[in-house]
């Protein structure tokens, strides 16, 4: 059941990288999202892949070059029984890159939380360093 978690955070930093097709594959028909950071009110009222997707390409448009990676270990706590789809949640650190408006790569680490249940994201928690942040290492 670990796998599962661990293969989910990686396929929804491949949906930030762009393959926002995986957003009706990964997440809920509905869902929560919970941004922290400076600049991520756009998230607020997203509910549904299709408008979750929708704000990742606007995103990639007004951030060149920007890529996803996980960074250090997974920690997940997930359950499944007898073939049911798996619930729980899964939670790992990321590192940020994207060409900012002087032309240099800006890098930011952050930690993103996502609680999934049937096999699908239902909520998220996402912190990040923000527009004057660091990375973690």
């Amino acid at each position: 059941m670990r796998q599962f978690g661990v293969e989910l955070y990686d396929r929804w930093t491949a949906m930030w990288n762009g393959d926002t097709g995986l957003a009706g594959q990964i997440m809920a028909p509905e869902f929560r999202l919970r941004y922290a950071q400076a600049g991520t009110e756009a998230f607020d009222d997203v509910r549904r892949p299709a408008e979750l997707a929708d704000v990742i390409a606007g995103w990639h448009r007004r951030r060149p070059g920007l890529r996803f990676v996980a960074e250090g270990p997974a920690v997940v706590d997930t359950e499944g029984l007898g073939g049911a789809a798996p619930h729980g949640v899964v939670a790992r650190p990321y590192l940020a890159d994207f060409t900012g408006d002087d032309g240099h790569v800006v890098s930011r680490s952050g930690t993103d939380i996502l609680r999934f249940s049937g096999g699908r994201i239902t909520e998220v928690w996402s912190v990040s360093s923000g527009a004057g942040g660091r990375t973690f290492y």
